[in-house]
Formats: C-alpha cells, sequence, structure tokens
C-alpha cells in the first residue's frame, strides 16, 4: 500500500480527492471518477494528515471520503472541514463500508452531501455532487448540502 498522496498532477478546479486507505477501493473509486469525468484530475490520500496536505495545495472540487482511516475517523474530518470557511463549500460523499448511525449523524453535522455504501458507490453521486456545485456557483449561493443515501 502507497503512503501518503499520489497526484496525478498539480490540484486545479476539477480535482476529486479520493481519502481511502484501500488501495483497491482507491481504484475502484479513481476508475469511477475518470470513467464519468474524463477531465477531472483526481489526487489520492489514504490518510487524513495527507488529505489535508493535498488540500493546502489548492483547490480541490470534490471529495470522497472513507470514514475508518489509520490516523482517524473520516466523519470527524467532515467536521473539521465543515468548520473551516475555505473548505466548508467542497461537496463530500462519504463512502464506507459499514455507515453507522453514529457515523450519519456527524456527516448531517458536517453537511456531507452523500453517505453510501461501497458498494452502492457509482457515478450518479459524483455527478449530483458537481451538478450540486454547479447549481451553486450559477446562482453564487453559499454551498449547501444534507447527508444523504
Amino acid at each position: 500500500m502507497q503512503q501518503g498522496v499520489r497526484a496525478t498532477g498539480a490540484i486545479r478546479l476539477d480535482t476529486c480527492l479520493i481519502v481511502e486507505d484501500s488501495e483497491f477501493d482507491q481504484q475502484m473509486m479513481s476508475r469511477i471518477v475518470s470513467r464519468s469525468h474524463r477531465d477531472m484530475q483526481i489526487e489520492v490520500a489514504n490518510t487524513l494528515h495527507s488529505a489535508r496536505k493535498a488540500l493546502g495545495r489548492g483547490r480541490v472540487s470534490l471529495i470522497l471520503l472513507d470514514n475508518n482511516l489509520p490516523d482517524g475517523l473520516g466523519a470527524n474530518f467532515a467536521l473539521e472541514l465543515a468548520s473551516d470557511q475555505r473548505f466548508a463549500g467542497i461537496p463530500i460523499i462519504m463512502v464506507s463500508d459499514w455507515p453507522s448511525p453514529f457515523m450519519w449523524e456527524k456527516a448531517a453535522s458536517a453537511d456531507v452531501l452523500y453517505v453510501v455504501n461501497k458498494a452502492q458507490f457509482g457515478a450518479r453521486y459524483v455527478r449530483e455532487a458537481l451538478k450540486h456545485v454547479r447549481d451553486r456557483r450559477r446562482l453564487k449561493l453559499p454551498i449547501e448540502s444534507n447527508a444523504q443515501s
């Protein structure tokens, strides 16, 4: 398993940050994003520490976030991002093996857009998240979201 961040290039406006420690799941999510949004760059971080570094380097337009990571919980990281104005507008999709009620509660508090089981994750969630961002930008409204399945 690779440590740190695997970058496919410099972060630009259309970058999806995948925060996931399983190489198998990283590849699955990368495949889904790249097939449905060919022009989107993908950055992979397998720890929260690496995700913070990636966010600090540039603009990320979407985050796919696992809950159980080596250095903490994705739901806590989502709360951290929601409380930071620099990152609060980035839509987050939590993609987890076992979404628990506790995780759902934290995700809702952090305005996570979707909470999805890994087996159910697909391109439609990515499309909807990016549509959400485009609609909010077009209307020049702050980005808001609701945790949904």
